[in-house]
């Protein structure tokens, strides 16, 4: 597609902009709808319309001379009636969080009473009117800076999996994808728009490797799965020789979980075949041990630590022949997180580039 030939300055002719169909209306950070998002531990009104000039016809993907491509996409959202369709913009931007401490959800943690509600919150008892249980998230902690940098309160964020709202995210962090909508302003620096989101938020959460991205990203954030390496606390409830845990460390084991009861409300009962690998176990004190394992993309780690019952077998429980519970839990890494982000489609290369 050629750049528009009525003369108009486009603003998106220095950015990578493919066409779409019309897309889902997306909010800002501060009244996402619960729908959108999900609880803490799984996996929006206002805005102004985008300034953009309009597009008659919008087909194909166009990147700039030099490819200095920011991943935008324009899409055609009906007006109404007989009006014409105005370009809708959608930038991504991925890069990795690390959640240092263990109050912080991924995304909104709406109340489940009032949903969030406008009105229905007002009178709600376990929020107090709030209309949230947590007052912040990751995903309100990146997008109000981003989206100030950007000048747009639309936006939705993607993450590969999710820890619970309890969890740390260490290591090199988790990977993600801030996905803007109708952003007013595109020459951002990104290395600013990272070091402020990291100064606002400094002990909290972190930010690292910030770059613009495509839509095909997201995607592959959501449907492939990884390994993950925890880091466990486990509290004993009686004494464990230290033949016992020698014992832990090594083989590659099944276990067989049956869907938790604190997940039971949103996820279908059934038993799950999953692997757990345990790498290192350091005895912290009589009656507490620090584990460190290796798990299959979809394991309850907290479960298979305390067996809940016997849901899951064999659980660390069951190993060690003693009670234990998971007292505190840490994700150390995401393995096997090498796919180059890329924009989607071939590149084509220079003239004479073989030769």
């Amino acid at each position: 597609m050629h750049a528009d030939s009525r003369g108009l300055d486009d603003p998106f002719e220095a950015t990578g902009i493919g066409a779409e169909d019309a897309g889902d209306e997306v909010v800002g950070p501060d009244v996402v709808g619960p729908e959108e998002t999900g609880g803490p531990d799984d996996e929006e009104s206002g805005g102004k319309e985008s300034d953009a000039p309009q597009v008659d016809e919008l087909e194909g993907r166009v990147v700039a001379d030099g490819d200095d491509s920011r991943g935008a996409v324009r899409r055609r959202v009906p007006r109404g009636g007989e009006e014409p369709m105005r370009p809708q913009v959608k930038l991504y931007l991925e890069g990795r969080y690390r959640k240092l401490v263990r109050d912080l959800p991924q995304t909104v943690f709406f109340c489940p009473e009032c949903k969030g509600h406008p009105r229905r919150r007002r009178k709600c008892e376990r929020c107090e009117g709030f209309g949230k249980l947590t007052r912040d998230s990751v995903q309100e902690l990146v997008a109000w800076v981003a989206g100030g940098f950007y000048k747009t309160r639309k936006q939705k964020f993607h993450g590969a999996g999710r820890e619970d709202v309890d969890v740390r995210m260490l290591g090199e962090g988790r990977p993600f994808v801030l996905e803007l909508v109708n952003p007013k302003v595109l020459d951002v620096d990104l290395a600013e728009v990272e070091a402020e989101i990291n100064r606002r938020n400094a002990g909290r959460l972190e930010v690292r490797g910030l770059h613009h991205a495509d839509k095909s990203r997201v995607r592959f954030l959501k449907e492939t799965p990884h390994k993950k390496e925890y880091g466990v606390l486990v509290e004993l409830e009686q004494p464990v020789d230290d033949e016992r845990l020698a014992a832990l460390v090594g083989p590659r084991r099944t276990i067989v979980q049956q869907t938790p009861a604190r997940v039971a409300h949103r996820r279908a009962d059934k038993a799950r075949e999953r692997w757990i690998e345990i790498t290192s176990v350091e005895r912290r004190a009589d009656l507490v041990l620090h584990v460190v394992m290796r798990t299959e993309h979809g394991t309850y780690v907290k479960e298979a630590v305390n067996g809940e019952g016997g849901a899951t077998r064999p659980s660390l429980a069951e190993l060690l022949g003693v009670p234990c519970r998971c007292a505190e839990l840490d994700v150390l890494e995401i393995l096997d997180f090498d796919a180059p982000s890329t924009l989607a489609g071939p590149r084509e290369e220079a003239f004479g580039a073989g030769l």
